[in-house]
C-alpha cells in the first residue's frame, strides 16, 4: 500500500517532532464530547438495580440516586449537582452500556 505524505500526522513529544500514521480504528472512534454536569451517565456497562428518585424530586449534590451493578459490583450513583430530577431514562432491570444517559437533573 502506497502512503502519501498527507497520510502522515505530526506530533510532538518533549520538543521532538515525529510523523506517524493513524490507524483505521483510531480514525473511526466516537468523537469525544464534554459531559454536561447535570447528566448522570453510566461509566461502565451494567444493570440498573434500583432507582431511588423520581421526576420532580429535589436532590442535593452527592445524594444517592441509584444503584448500578457493573462487573459484579454494586455501584452507588450520586447526584452530580443540586437540583430537580428532570427525567429518568432507565428503569430498574435495564441493561445499559457505557456512556448511557440515565438521569438528567435540572441544576438549581
Amino acid at each position: 500500500m502506497d502512503r502519501k505524505e498527507n497520510d502522515y500526522v505530526d506530533f510532538v513529544v518533549t520538543a521532538r517532532k515525529y510523523k506517524t500514521l493513524l490507524t483505521t480504528k483510531y480514525m473511526n472512534r466516537p468523537v469525544w464530547h464534554k459531559q454536561l454536569p447535570e447528566d448522570v451517565v453510566s461509566t461502565l456497562p451494567g444493570t440498573v438495580i434500583r432507582i431511588l428518585v423520581e421526576p420532580g424530586q429535589q436532590v442535593e449534590m452527592g445524594e444517592l440516586v441509584m444503584i448500578h451493578e457493573a462487573m459484579k459490583m454494586l455501584n452507588r450513583i450520586v447526584a452530580p449537582v443540586t437540583g430537580v430530577v428532570k427525567e429518568i431514562y432507565v428503569r430498574e432491570g435495564d441493561q445499559v452500556g457505557k456512556h448511557h444517559l440515565m438521569i438528567k437533573i435540572e441544576p438549581k
